[in-house]
């Protein structure tokens, strides 16, 4: 695709790493970040909408009580708490010397995983965007207890890192491009890093599991990886929109991508978009609760589009609620789909393997005869 054609577009998400916003000496990077600023203030004010994902608070609260490290959760919750005033208000003076207000939002996984609140939260940015301000977003370190919660040791959350919540982002609001700058060129065939003949690739038409493999872990001091940012290029790319992942250590690197300058790996939209509600099933909710089928309910699922009856199931795994979101897996538990449930656990265990005609028998009532109906289910 011509980068013209690529970066024509109208609502962008920028989501700024944590290892792009330290200097060489681990500090907070002030001109890189007011760098940030000035070309993100040059975008809106050509009447583009902009809103940034940021890291950053942690690093903060660390230098500001100067501690050599963030190990456990408290301390880092701790860091966040006294670093992220500290970060917004770096962004605040910056924009406000452009003429912008800044509008700081930070969220946490149940914001996504509740339906409400995913909905609420939809509103609130549109409407922010329409006020003409920056939504400045963060995830909420101080408050998330995903991590040290029992309840959740099962649980496959919605997000653990920035560049998941900056793709979730760009989903709800139906961004038209997801801009990651991280400290790496974009991604390469082989990893640059072991091997000198790496060679970075330009376009990608579509995040199969061969591109997924291309990606590495996270480096040192960050959350994310390319893996991360594979799994949010493959996430937006599907409901339309358009990814690039670029170095943001080059000097002025938003300003060149959007003089369209040859920076990056640009990563293509699919021609399938999927529905808001499809794009909430299938990755903004957090999941406890699987069920696992057998081959003819995998086909019948993906190929024919199907909903899945009780005598396709196998197995159920850990406890839900009717009308929580669950994995669907294949008999190698592997997880290819998540849908809406119609019936809670203890109930499925019942009804597993069992004909849809026998539900009235063995529950004493019939609410649906699937298990989960077709329109809430998306393949993964």
């Amino acid at each position: 695709m011509d980068r013209k054609d690529f970066f024509n577009v109208k609502r962008i998400v920028i989501k700024l790493g944590t290892n792009i916003l330290r200097g060489d000496d681990g500090n907070v990077s002030l001109p890189r970040i007011f760098s940030f600023i000035e070309d993100i203030s040059s975008l809106v004010h050509s009447g583009k909408e902009v809103i940034v994902i940021t890291s950053g608070a942690v690093g903060l609260g660390k230098k500001r009580l100067n501690l050599n490290s963030t190990e456990g959760t408290a301390l880092k919750q701790a860091c966040a708490a006294i670093g992220q005033s500290k970060l917004m208000s770096i962004y605040e003076e910056g924009f406000d010397s452009y003429g912008l207000v800044a509008a700081q939002i930070l969220l946490t996984e149940d914001d996504f995983s509740i339906r409400e609140r995913y909905l609420s939260l939809r509103t609130t940015f549109n409407k922010l965007l329409e006020l003409g301000t920056v939504p400045v977003i963060n995830q909420n370190d101080t408050v998330s207890t995903v991590e040290i919660s029992p309840r959740f040791a099962n649980m496959q959350v919605a997000f653990s890192d920035n560049d998941k919540l900056s793709a979730l982002v760009a989903s709800e609001l139906d961004a038209d491009l997801l801009v990651i700058l991280s400290d790496v060129d974009g991604l390469y065939d082989k990893n640059p890093k072991e091997f000198s003949d790496a060679q970075i690739i330009r376009e990608v038409t579509e995040v199969t599991d061969e591109i997924y493999n291309m990606g590495t872990d996270a480096s040192e001091g960050g959350r994310g990886g390319m893996r991360t940012k594979l799994e949010a290029a493959r996430l937006v790319t599907r409901f339309g929109g358009k990814v690039l992942i670029a170095n943001g250590k080059e000097p002025f690197i938003i300003r060149k991508i959007f003089n369209y300058e040859n920076f990056g790996t640009m990563f293509l939209p699919q021609t399938q978009g999927l529905s808001d509600k499809k794009r909430w099933i299938g990755y903004a909710t957090n999941i406890i609760g699987k069920i696992m089928v057998n081959s003819g309910a995998k086909s019948a699922l993906i190929e024919e589009e199907k909903s899945l009856l009780p005598i396709g199931v196998i197995k159920i795994i850990n406890e839900f609620n009717k009308g929580d979101v669950v994995s669907i897996l294949d008999e190698n538990e592997i997880e290819f789909a998540r849908g809406i449930v119609n019936y809670d656990s203890e109930a499925c265990s019942k009804l597993t393997g069992s004909h849809s005609d026998n539900i009235l028998n063995i529950l004493g009532y019939k609410n649906y005869d699937a298990i989960i109906t077709r329109d809430n289910i998306t393949i993964l």
